[in-house]
């Protein structure tokens, strides 16, 4: 394998590591948080007002800062976790903290469009919280969440790119230090390709698997 297609395959690797670990963290973090948001909130399972405005507000910060200046404002919690502020497992950091409060109000979206009849028939029968969420809210909604879910793992596909101007590693790096500053077009043109490839895999199989589930 050439220099050029061992630094192109190992920068695949690292964007694919950061894309999918936050991802997946994403995922875990942000649809509890949905879940809380709808049903603590006025005509919910369970209404608090007062954390339903504080966890929505806390959300909103975090969603409204842009991810470059979280990246940096992030640096000291990123050097306490994993002792670095550069490389593939300090971007983890900031890109998994940027995509939980994102996914968890796409996901609120559409936890909030299941039919409010479903879960009245759910009180009705007795159902306690925590089965009309696993049994109602998350199976009714889960076409919804993983459209959203893909919808995340796309943006964190850009985010990792930005990450890698400032030493994150990825094909972003590779791109600013061989494709920009060397002047080399083919490899900025082999990046963007790539990209391309890796954003529609991941959106023609989220929407296949969206699809599948909203016809059962």
């Amino acid at each position: 394998m050439s220099p050029v297609a061992d630094l192109f395959w190992q920068a695949s690797v690292e964007t694919l590591t950061m894309v999918l670990i936050s991802g997946g963290l994403a995922f875990v973090g942000g649809l509890p948080l949905a879940v809380i948001l709808v049903a603590t909130d006025r005509g919910g399972i369970r209404p608090m007002s007062g954390l339903n405005r504080v966890l929505g507000a806390v959300i909103n910060g975090f969603r409204s800062t842009p991810f470059i200046i979280l990246l940096v404002a992030l640096i000291p919690l990123t050097r306490l976790i994993v002792g670095t502020s550069i490389g593939t497992a300090a971007a983890i950091v900031p890109l998994t903290i940027a995509s939980i409060p994102y996914f968890a109000r796409i996901a609120e979206v559409s936890l909030r469009e299941v039919d409010r009849g479903l879960v009245e028939a759910a009180q009705a029968m007795g159902a306690t919280r925590w089965q009309i969420v696993r049994e109602v809210l998350v199976p009714e909604a889960l076409p919804g969440i993983v459209s959203g879910f893909t919808v995340t793992l796309v943006s964190l596909i850009g985010a990792s790119a930005m990450a890698g101007a400032v030493g994150a590693g990825g094909l972003g790096d590779l791109a600013i230090r061989y494709g920009y500053q060397r002047f080399d077009t083919s490899i900025m043109v082999a990046v963007i390709v790539f990209l391309i490839l890796i954003v529609s895999g991941a959106q023609t199989g989220g929407d296949r698997l969206s699809r599948r589930l909203d016809k059962r």
